[in-house]
């Protein structure tokens, strides 16, 4: 096993982004790409190591840039600054998730008819936004992301298959929003799974998060298990 792994620059408009991606290149030939979205902190080393985690696994991993080349938060305060204009303008970030999309499909490594997208915490929002749009992804896995629909793509068919990695206890996530996301999910006519890990709050899969009185606790447990159920998953729709 090879593991390469470098940077890579596209646009979105006149907005210029940096991927970064990763493979195994002792894999001959094209193989699935795997698009992961960052949390409102920006592209930082916790997508990096699941791009590599994901190349490991024989994937191509593309960490995806929403804020800009070089463009990291370094605060709660800055994070939300960044990721606020997306929130208010979810055309926008279905804009530049299919910016995402479309530099990836450009990889001489990819295959183009099998492409997946996870998402973390506001990741998660960006991926289930782009299955919402109607792309023609196999599908999308949110760990922890925030649920709530867009307001612009009602009406929209979903062909990406959804899976949704869910905490019980998490305060961005509450049950009323998780019921209609899934009502969202049934009338869009979406192939989608609902995991809900018990006693578990946001921000899940990252060990760094400590702040119980905000709702972001690491889970050690619920980490590993939906990383699990994430294998399983792009095992099943890459088949």
């Amino acid at each position: 096993m090879a593991i390469i792994s470098n940077t890579v620059d596209y646009l979105d408009d006149g907005v210029l982004l940096q991927g970064f991606f990763a493979f195994d290149d002792s894999i001959a030939g094209r193989r699935p790409a795997v698009l992961i979205n960052h949390t409102w902190a920006g592209r930082d080393e916790f997508v990096a190591g699941k791009a590599k985690r994901l190349a490991e696994l024989g994937y191509v991993g593309f960490a995806v840039d929403m804020y800009g080349k070089g463009v990291l938060g370094t605060s709660p305060d800055e994070n939300a600054k960044l990721m606020q204009p997306f929130i208010d303008d979810r055309a926008m970030l279905q804009k530049r998730m299919n910016a995402a999309l479309y530099a990836v499909k450009q990889m001489p490594w990819v295959d183009d008819s099998k492409i997946a997208a996870i998402g973390f915490c506001f990741g998660g929002m960006c991926v289930l936004d782009l299955a919402r749009t109607g792309a023609d992804i196999k599908g999308v896995i949110s760990f922890h992301g925030l649920l709530g629909a867009p307001g612009n793509t009602s009406g929209n068919a979903i062909k990406a298959k959804i899976l949704a990695l869910h905490g019980h206890d998490d305060p961005l996530g509450p049950v009323e929003q998780v019921i209609a996301f899934e009502r969202e999910m049934t009338e869009a006519g979406a192939d989608w799974q609902l995991h809900t890990y018990g006693h578990t709050v946001h921000a899940f899969t990252n060990p760094l998060a400590n702040n119980p009185e905000g709702g972001m606790v690491y889970r050690p447990d619920a980490d590993r298990r939906s990383w699990r159920a994430m294998e399983n998953f792009l095992a099943e729709i890459f088949a």
